[in-house]
């Protein structure tokens, strides 16, 4: 039974280790992009006319005219053929957490039977998926399969090498039928366009030159790597992607030596490698570095326009499996797959710039981008505060819950950090008359907002880990999404959030500049407003402490600590008015989302009860019950040799617990399955969600406790499963 744990740790150590060359002799800027269209490869394959077309989409969201659209394919599949491309594919992003890509050849049988490659504008626009075979939420029945991929010209489409295959790979939004979004990109899209749209006509108050605001994004992303054989000896790291049973070994995270630590030569390779295939991809990776947990890594990009940047980090997570596979390692990317160590997160830094090079985050140099600078700021924390709910539903999954307010990432409560030096700006603005603003004020305010801004740069604001909405000098770092999450849910609902305030700014300014108030007046009235009235979301202290949980309760904030609860928020009137009014959802569209979200959890929670019950009865009983018999049979011998029983006592003490924690196991893996069968018989995906989470997944940590317990004392030649010091450590 215990064979192929044994066997994984001889396979590991007699196993030869991936050597690759690293970067040669080259630069980075010498490989970064060769695999993409864009730039001047574009340039070198398409007219002048197709490429203004191209760009001009790219740019302003514009369709590509079909004419134009068979030029460019024309492009694309000279430049990909000259790279040793034979088929392409539409990539997408369906509502499965993973990428999805069927391939067509460019080969085709033409009327009198000859055979030529063939790539025109139509099979670049659009194709044809089953639209019934992915997640919909009831939108498309099993005989309603139609649905469409189209082309998202913004994005640019890239070569995905993969053994000595190479694919043309389009990225594009995921539609049913009658035009619902069945995707990531569609929504976010949507929420760009409404942002900016929102966004320009606030900028106008402050400079009429700027034609484009644009959400950007910069993404960190933690992960595990551990060796592939080993990992394929654990079934539930296998199916489940996290160690559903597993002591803390007695060195963990607690001498904290892993953090910015060397990194291991052998991951060294593999992030080399990883590293290769994604600059080739255009994904501008830059920072590199060991986490907190033994075997925890992370990596960060340079920062991107949001659409581009939500494709890179999937398309990332794909390359770092695929690479992995090399190696014989195994990419972890749940959020928490070791009990005992921290887990993985997936900072998403957002921010906004103009088309005329100002970040409308970052504090400026003159009273006047102070003002601009100060509008942004301000709205950023009153969408957070009006819709947090949402915001916590954007990152809700049964992966996350294991993570969130475990003392190692921010807790389920939102809130806002920004730091002392802007905590004392915006009291002042707050606090600085009773009533209203007259010119003086506005003058000495704006000057005294310059004085202290500028200071941030100099780094005099400490940063707040636990915060899971953070100001840190010129962006906003939410801090909650999972590590395995797309971060297009989060950006999706930020992005609309932050449209709708500023629209509702905008409308409260212009109120009090048709009364007669000067607009520099009427935007400070209105911002003091606003500080008023989201204050209670800001929060400078320990996110991690009992103090604040009960603090946060008494100012009504909501702490949703599961993920049925948390999705509640995209069904409530508040929330689907949002995102009706931006036209990021439709009232289908988001009724859909919600019951697949909810089916997303009941799934996973169900494949780990499965697997639980499957590895306590088929490997943790079956030790233990061997090593209780090799203890009886012990005793029954020295019992008939006449020894005293003292001679034997801790015999007897031993299979007493053996005993103790299998029938506990045993009584729980019965109960758990009773209460799977009661969850299951339930319609209402909701109800059902609910029964799996309080009903079901509390026998995870009965069993758990048992079988960790066992794991102590049952003889280790006997045990079956490969234990945390073998994975966290063996490398």
């Amino acid at each position: 039974m215990s064979a192929l744990r044994f066997q994984a740790l001889q396979a590991l150590a007699a196993g030869e280790e991936k050597k690759i060359e690293g970067y040669g002799d080259k630069k980075i800027t010498a490989i970064f992009g060769t695999n993409v269209f864009s730039g001047r490869t574009i340039r070198e394959y398409l007219s002048d006319e197709a490429y203004k077309s191209l760009m001009n989409s790219a740019k302003t969201g514009s369709r590509v005219e079909r004419r134009m659209a068979d030029q460019v394919a024309a492009g694309m599949k000279a430049w990909a053929e000259k790279q040793g491309v034979t088929h392409f594919t539409h990539w997408f992003q369906p509502l499965t957490g993973t990428t999805a890509e069927k391939h067509d050849s460019f080969f085709t049988i033409k009327s009198d039977g000859s055979a030529i490659e063939l790539f025109d504008g139509d099979a670049l626009i659009q194709q044809e998926p089953d639209a019934s075979s992915f997640p919909n939420g009831g939108i498309r029945a099993t005989f309603e399969a139609r649905g469409y991929t189209a082309w998202d010209p913004s994005s640019p489409a890239f070569i995905m090498e993969a053994g000595s295959g190479k694919t043309l790979c389009i990225p594009t939004i995921f539609i049913a039928y009658n035009g619902e979004s069945l995707d990531y990109k569609a929504p976010l899209l949507k929420s760009i366009a409404a942002l900016d749209k929102a966004a320009v006509e606030v900028c106008h108050y402050f400079d009429k030159n700027v034609s484009k605001v644009t959400a950007t994004l910069g993404w960190e992303q933690e992960y595990f790597v551990i060796d592939e054989t080993i990992a394929n000896a654990r079934p539930d790291l296998v199916m489940c992607g996290r160690t559903l049973l597993g002591h803390a070994p007695a060195k963990g995270q607690q001498l904290e030596d892993h953090y910015f630590g060397s990194i291991p030569e052998r991951v060294f390779a593999f992030m080399q490698d990883y590293e290769q295939e994604s600059y080739k991809l255009g994904i501008p990776l830059r920072t590199r570095h060991n986490e907190v947990a033994p075997c925890q890594f992370e990596c960060a990009p340079i920062f991107e326009e949001c659409n581009i940047a939500v494709d890179h980090n999937t398309l990332l997570m794909d390359v770092m499996a695929k690479v992995a596979k090399r190696h014989k390692l195994k990419v972890l990317l749940h959020e928490k797959p070791f009990a005992g160590v921290n887990g993985s997160g997936k900072h998403n830094n957002w921010s906004l710039a103009t088309d005329t090079g100002v970040n409308l985050l970052a504090p400026g140099k003159t009273p006047r981008t102070n003002l601009m600078f100060l509008t942004f700021f301000v709205n950023t924390i009153k969408a957070v505060h009006d819709y947090a709910d949402l915001l916590r539903g954007a990152i809700a999954s049964a992966n996350n819950d294991h993570r969130l307010g475990a003392n190692e990432a921010p807790p389920a409560i939102i809130s806002v950090y920004i730091g002392k030096f802007l905590s004392d700006v915006l009291d002042e603005v707050e606090t600085r008359v009773k009533e209203k603003f007259s010119e003086q004020d506005e003058v000495i305010l704006k000057l005294d907002i310059h004085k202290q801004i500028p200071e941030l740069l100099m780094d005099n604001t400490d940063r707040n880990r636990t915060s899971p909405f953070a100001f840190t000098g010129n962006k906003f770092e939410f801090r909650a999404v999972g590590s395995s999450a797309n971060c297009a849910s989060p950006m999706t609902v930020l992005n609309t959030i932050m449209a709708e305030t500023l629209k509702q700014f905008k409308k409260d300014v212009d109120a009090l500049v048709d009364k007669g108030e000067r607009k520099e007046i009427a935007i400070l009235q209105v911002l003091r407003d606003y500080i008023s009235k989201s204050k209670k979301i800001r929060f400078e202290g320990d996110n991690y402490s009992d103090e604040w949980a009960e603090e946060a309760k008494r100012r009504g904030l909501n702490n949703f600590k599961t993920t049925p609860e948390a999705l509640d928020a995209f069904i409530t009137e508040k929330g689907k008015q949002v995102f009706f009014d931006n036209n990021v959802y439709s009232k289908r569209e988001l009724e859909a989302r919600h019951e697949i979200m909810l089916e997303d959890y009941i799934k996973k929670v169900q494949i780990e009860a499965r697997i639980i019950g499957y590895l306590a009865t088929n490997h943790v009983l079956p030790a233990a019950i061997e090593y209780q018999n090799t203890l009886i049979n012990n005793v029954r011998g020295l019992k008939e040799l006449g020894l005293d029983v003292k001679s034997y006592k801790a015999q007897l003490n031993l299979v007493e617990v053996v005993s103790g924690h299998i029938n506990m196991i045993n009584d729980s893996v019965e109960a758990m399955l009773e209460a799977r069968k009661k969850a299951n018989d339930v319609e209402d995906a909701h109800k059902r969600a609910l029964k799996y989470c309080h009903e079901v997944k509390p026998y995870f940590d009965t069993i758990r406790y048992h079988a960790d317990k066992l794991e102590l004392v049952v003889d280790d030649k006997l045990w079956p499963l490969p234990k945390y010091r073998e994975l966290l450590y063996m490398r």
